[in-house]
């Protein structure tokens, strides 16, 4: 039952990063988080951190192709495995027909735990490192594998939902208990918390390197400001609204900002590094939107543009002209967050508090996406279906409207193609961590 946890082996791609010249390893075909646990140099350290950060992107498409599916943003007609098209879309089957020991359940599940023992590992690499490094060096990479932690561990409860999860891993041998979908959240809050509190005490520079999509967030002032971005998503999943807007409050929030300003996931075709596998090739990679995104859409909206239309594709009676296109190359950087999804969480925090606040944010990304002035009823119910709206076009396609529409209780509303189709609230939790 714990093997995805113990045997996690470090994810080593090649960033940009400059001035990094390794030490020689014994294995470097090969080595592994636990290696490096006792007595870890300066360029080791670096090393898993950069593992760390490239061990994000593990299996990433996998994770916001299911929860598209899923959430009926668009759909897998490649026909290259029925069960894209039929288990995960519940079709003509029962409550429970996810596979609990099947692919469509286990491998996010495994990717992201391993990703976060590699955030583990280097948090144990730092307390028993031989590298020298000061109060401010140590509380530099512990703010980083913390928020990297509660980065992956919030994507496993995304799908995990009422399932729960594990958050405790500290120990492979002994693991923690699952814990309930707000007991998780509790938990991923105070590991940001955390977060927040290193890179307070991280002094002016890291010890350490990123790649080039965290630049403008490579220092402890500024890679602060991510932190209390996602701090704010988790507070909205909470309930939280005035937890939320103090953290955006501390973000790097721009009301008159670029909307696609943040941190991302980068990508290239070097030795050793990985191109974009959410980029689809036209007319090839047959990933596409559901009719409704199109139908749906306010004449003029410049979101339209994440999908392309061409020729009508039929899979399983489930039919579509539009293919995603989010990403306009296979070396397209993928967003971890973005300054678009920041206003548009103060425009939900606003909601019930502050209308005009709430407007004014809707506002901001409407006018963003070349739309005028929002003009409909503004109780707190028309506010939040055009939040959802709004939400739905900005984020298309980055996990979260699954998500949102499971929060606000309207998994029903989302379109079922087929009689016998279902919108699953959760996946099951894999076979192999029960008992």
């Amino acid at each position: 039952m714990k093997k995805i946890y113990k045997y996690a082996l470090l994810a080593i791609f090649g960033f940009s990063i400059a001035s990094c010249s390794l030490d020689p390893i014994n294995n470097p075909n090969g080595p592994t988080v636990e290696s490096y646990a006792e007595g870890a140099t300066n360029d080791q350290l670096q090393l898993l951190a950069t593992g760390l950060e490239a061990s994000l992107r593990n299996d990433m498409e996998f994770y916001y192709q299911t929860v598209s599916i899923v959430g009926r943003e668009y759909y897998d007609l490649n026909a290259t495995d029925p069960r894209y098209t039929g288990e995960l879309l519940g079709a003509g089957a029962g409550e429970g027909v996810l596979d609990d020991n099947g692919f469509l359940t286990t491998r996010s599940f495994g990717a992201r735990y391993r990703s976060a023992r590699n955030a583990q590992g280097l948090l144990n690499a730092v307390a028993n490192s031989e590298a020298g490094l000061d109060a401010a060096g140590i509380a530099g990479y512990n703010s980083f594998a913390k928020t990297c932690m509660a980065y992956n561990l919030l994507f496993v409860l995304n799908r995990q939902y009422q399932n729960g999860i594990r958050v405790d891993i500290a120990d492979p041998d002994n693991l923690g208990g699952f814990v309930s979908y707000d007991e998780g959240l509790t938990s991923i809050s105070g590991m940001l918390d955390d977060a927040i509190a290193d890179a307070g005490a991280a002094g002016g520079s890291f010890s350490f390197s990123f790649s080039s999509g965290f630049d403008g967030f490579d220092t402890p002032s500024e890679f602060v400001k991510v932190i209390q971005g996602l701090k704010a998503r988790v507070e909205m999943y909470r309930g939280n609204k005035d937890a939320a807007k103090t953290a955006l409050n501390a973000s790097f929030m721009d009301m008159a900002g670029d909307m696609n300003t943040g941190v991302y996931h980068v990508f290239s075709g070097a030795g050793n590094d990985r191109l974009n596998p959410l980029f689809y090739a036209l007319d090839q990679n047959k990933y596409m939107a559901h009719p409704s995104f199109l139908a749906d859409a306010e004449e003029g909206d410049a979101r339209i543009g994440k999908v392309v239309t061409i020729e009508e594709v039929t899979v399983d009676e489930l039919t579509s002209s539009d293919q995603v296109q989010l990403y306009t190359s296979n070396t397209a950087p993928v967003a971890i967050i973005r300054n678009e999804e920041l206003i548009l969480l103060m425009a939900e925090a606003n909601i019930g508090s502050n209308t005009d606040g709430a407007v004014g944010a809707i506002n901001t990304v409407r006018a963003a996406n070349g739309l005028g002035d929002y003009s409909g009823a503004t109780d707190d119910a028309s506010l939040e279906a055009e939040l959802l709206k709004q939400r739905r076009y900005s984020l298309f396609g980055e996990g979260h409207r699954w998500i949102d529409m499971r929060r606000y209780g309207k998994l029903g509303d989302l379109p079922l193609d087929r009689e016998g189709d279902q919108v699953f609230e959760q996946f099951p939790r894999p076979v192999l961590e029960e008992g």
